[in-house]
């Protein structure tokens, strides 16, 4: 027998299990769980970060209904800034949201290693070799140790069809020419390349004159030039000629004047009106009044190179091209996603301005970076930047001044502006139709901002249509003794832009009888400007006074004057704050056709 205690326990259990035996569960039906019908509609997949583009065909089944649970709740992201807070596809026309997704779902390599995990670049090397052979670019000889062997490279991009669809992956062999010396390896260099200025004013002018406009792609232009120097270069094989472009020739032979504004920007006038061609290598944009010349200059093009007619334009030099009825916006956001991403900010905290307001770049704090290149390829791809983004031209104008010893805060600063991108990378021009073609400038100047060395720094804008097409900001090289000077300097620097704008303008075609407005807040520059008297104060900008003064007095320019709150060229000379930055932006034409609503 067991002792008490065993006994217990029994009895205890034997009582539990009769009160448990006694609550009997109340019956229910079995439930039966069946999985739902799949949908057969079918979504373009939007790249990490952004949302989806299309929309179902039921308003009440989501996209999402036949994933499983864990998926349609959603992934969890490790930010709370992810990138769609700031991208966003969903007011895109369907056709340019095609567009926008397939160059963001395609990443461009920087190597040649990188190209090799993708079977199309494989292809597109292949066949850029092919068109280096069949040209006779080379040929394969043995160099003696102290022969100057050049290095080179490969470099990618894309090619888009009018319609927006990928058209082909691109691949270029091209000779590291930086690392030879002139005179020594070389003596004359030429590119065919239109500036970025002349391609804007094309714009302006193509929506203010409805004008169409078309993109041609020419297949290994490169090759078609002459080289007179003999060169090495190590293998893989392959050579970019420097010599001058047969594509120019071609066009001057068809009848085509070259305005000497813009070498690479061709005019040709014909009974019907006009046709303007600019050349950037390969890549050429065609457009004018006269849509018979055009179709006349794209058939001749075909009988001498091989060319595709690719469209209207979309995708030109890294820039990405949409067409609305409110005009053109041109915008690099595929640039600064990729930026954001190589820099590790894609779920970084944005900033509202490019720069602080009062920024220290000059004093001893910080330690200098060791690694030097890592910013100077930074501020590089900056720079780039700014063809679409004026607003930060300043920010980058300034970090840009620190490249031979960087310090911690200056890499600091580069970061910043990557922040306020991340706000909106698809922020961009917009060229808007206002029935005209006239010029309009406004300069300004920042009286001893530079701590180091109280330099001032000049600043101008300059629109054409209405549409701003060139600006810059510029450290002075000289120290301004006054305010007066250092705004008259900046105002030298704009009436060279002007007279440039209006020399191109007239190649044209477009005369100007009435002096172009040049806006100043600074009433003493102005009076120097309109003044025939010298004084002891300007003999030592003697030039500078000349220069503009003869502008003025021929009737190039006027210099009305213009209010602070009013000068638009402010945001190029100084880092202003929130408010005053947005309204300037504003003033400049920007515009974020990515923005979420």
């Amino acid at each position: 027998m067991g002792t008490p205690l065993t006994l217990a326990f029994f009895q205890i259990h034997h009582y539990l299990e009769l009160l448990l035996g006694s609550l009997e569960p109340p019956t229910r039906p079995l439930q039966v769980y069946s999985r739902r019908k799949r949908s057969t509609n079918t979504t373009l997949t939007a790249p990490p970060g952004l949302p989806p583009t299309a929309a179902p065909d039921h308003p009440s089944i989501t996209p999402t209904d036949d994933l499983p649970i864990a998926l349609r709740k959603g992934k969890r992201s490790c930010t709370a800034h992810p990138l769609a807070h700031s991208l966003s596809f969903h007011h895109l026309s369907p056709n340019y949201r095609a567009f926008s997704v397939s160059l963001s779902s395609v990443s461009i390599p920087n190597t040649y290693l990188e190209a090799l995990r993708h079977p199309a670049w494989k292809m597109a090397m292949d066949d850029e070799m092919s068109a280096l052979i069949s040209r006779g670019t080379w040929e394969l000889v043995e160099v003696t140790p102290d022969t100057d062997v050049v290095a080179c490279r490969w470099v990618f991009t894309l090619k888009f069809r009018a319609d927006g669809t990928l058209d082909r992956y691109k691949a270029r062999l091209v000779a590291k020419g930086f690392t030879q010396t002139y005179g020594v390896d070389y003596f004359e260099t030429f590119s065919p390349v239109a500036r970025l200025n002349s391609i804007r004013v094309l714009f302006s002018l193509a929506v203010n004159l409805n004008w169409t406009m078309y993109q041609m792609d020419i297949k290994n232009a490169f090759l078609y030039g002459d080289l007179n120097e003999t060169v090495y270069m190590e293998q893989p094989p392959g050579y970019v000629a420097q010599g001058r472009s047969t594509v120019c020739r071609i066009i001057g032979e068809f009848g085509f004047s070259r305005c000497q504004a813009d070498h690479s920007v061709f005019v040709q006038t014909t009974t019907s009106g006009m046709v303007v061609l600019a050349v950037y290598v390969d890549d050429i944009l065609i457009t004018g009044s006269d849509l018979v010349g055009i179709e006349e200059a794209k058939t001749y093009l075909h009988k001498h190179f091989v060319t595709k007619d690719l469209g209207r334009p979309r995708y030109f030099l890294g820039i990405e091209i949409a067409h609305s009825k409110h005009g053109i916006s041109l915008s690099q956001r595929k640039y600064a996603c990729d930026l954001l991403h190589e820099a590790g900010l894609l779920g970084t905290k944005p900033v509202d301005t490019p720069m602080d307001s009062n920024p220290d770049f000059w004093n001893d704090d910080g330690n200098y970076l060791e690694d030097k290149t890592k910013y100077r390829r930074l501020v590089g791809k900056l720079i780039y930047l700014t063809v679409t983004r004026p607003d930060i031209s300043f920010a980058v104008g300034l970090v840009s001044q620190f490249m031979d010893k960087p310090r911690s805060v200056h890499w600091e600063a580069a970061l910043r502006i990557l922040k306020y991108i991340k706000a909106s990378p698809g922020k961009g021009l917009l060229f808007k139709r206002h029935g005209h073609v006239k010029i309009e400038a406004y300069s300004d100047a920042d009286y001893a901002g530079a701590k180091d060395d109280r330099k001032s720094t000049s600043g101008y804008c300059t629109y054409v249509g209405g549409n701003l097409v060139t600006w810059r900001s510029k450290k002075q090289t000289t120290v301004a003794r006054s305010s007066a000077e250092a705004e008259y300097r900046a105002m030298a620097h704009t009436t060279s832009e002007i007279l440039w704008l209006k020399n191109l303008l007239k190649e044209l075609g477009f005369m100007y009888d009435d002096p172009v407005p040049m806006h100043c807040d600074n009433q003493a520059a102005i009076h120097i400007a309109s003044n025939p008297i010298f004084h002891e104060r300007t003999k030592h900008i003697e030039v500078d006074c000349h220069f503009v003064r003869e502008a003025v007095m021929s009737q190039e320019i006027c210099t009305p004057f213009t209010p602070s709150s009013e000068q638009r060229a402010d945001i190029f000379t100084k880092a202003l704050g929130g408010k005053p930055f947005d309204v300037l932006c504003n003033k400049l034409g920007m515009i974020d056709i990515f923005a979420p609503a």
